[in-house]
């Protein structure tokens, strides 16, 4: 019954199934696996923010430049404030706002964009405090330079003067008139009543929609697993179904080829002229016999 599978076509399919099946499962788990990743990332990242909002803080040389290990320590430098700058569209509890950033000059010639701290509503410079003058010790969160790719950052497209999109040496060169670190850092306690912002995860630490579109993958490739698996076991049982009518007999056996009945003959079909009816019944011309009839 079930010698159909050794045919061509059934080694084909077999040999479908047997590679389809493992390479779905693996796709799924490696997608799984990304998922899991992320979650220990967020989780490790947490747990680091919390360290680091609890450890002493260090001075800015060491901790550059920044990366995943450096980014959200405490950091510590000394300058003074110079040109102030608003950074529109910040939410901070989900509430709209913007925030007050300041640059600060450090003996080593370079700035560093301080974020002071974070008041609703619309950026408008006149609600912003002015910064502390003369020689002043920052401590706060060091964070890596944004990208476009940051979720919740304004394009620096369309803003009007003195306010910036993305916190970035890219974004302030053209804005101030000196070199710029390629970092910037949140205060721990923000200036004249202002909030002060909490330091940002690291970019691909958190569980954004790219972790959940990992989970969804993962769940799909499941899915054509267990399809392929479906469709396989659906074709033999219609294959056996075949064969074990076919043994029985309950299949229908093609009968013989009937050949089409002759049609009748032309010829025979054309009527043969006989005598007139209308004429042999009719009663004889006088004429007519007047002159067959002899002459005495």
């Amino acid at each position: 019954m079930y010698r159909f599978l050794l045919t061509p076509r059934w080694w084909g399919i077999n040999i479908f199934v047997v590679l389809a099946i493992p390479f779905c499962v693996l796709m799924g788990s490696w997608q799984l696996g990304r998922f899991e990743d992320r979650v220990d990332d967020h989780r490790t990242a947490s747990e680091k923010s919390e360290r680091d909002s609890k450890a002493a803080p260090t001075p800015l040389a060491d901790l550059l430049p920044v990366d995943k290990d450096t980014s959200g320590q405490r950091a510590q430098v000394e300058g003074r404030y110079g040109r102030q700058l608003l950074v529109p569209g910040r939410k901070l509890d989900d509430k709209d706002g913007f925030y007050v950033l300041t640059m600060l000059r450090t003996g080593t010639g370079k700035a560093l964009p301080v974020v002071r701290g974070w008041l609703p509503g619309t950026a408008d410079p006149r609600r912003a405090p002015a910064a502390p003058t003369g020689e002043v010790e920052v401590t706060g969160a060091l964070q890596a330079s944004e990208s476009a790719s940051t979720d919740g950052v304004n394009p620096a497209g369309g803003l009007p003067p003195g306010q910036l999109g993305m916190i970035s040496a890219a974004s302030l060169v053209n804005l101030v008139p000196y070199d710029v670190y390629d970092a910037w850092v949140t205060l721990d306690r923000a200036d004249s009543g202002m909030r002060a912002v909490p330091a940002a995860e690291p970019e691909g630490t958190g569980l954004d929609l790219k972790a959940f579109q990992n989970l969804g993958y993962t769940g799909e490739w499941f899915i054509f697993a267990g399809f392929v698996l479906f469709m396989w076991f659906r074709l033999l049982r219609r294959e056996v179904e075949f064969a074990r009518d076919a043994e029985l007999g309950l299949l229908p056996e093609p009968g013989p080829q009937l050949e089409p009945e002759p049609g009748p003959d032309p010829e025979a079909a054309t009527p043969t002229p006989g005598p007139n009816p209308s004429t042999e019944n009719a009663p004889a011309d006088p004429r007519h016999e007047a002159e067959t009839s002899p002459r005495h």
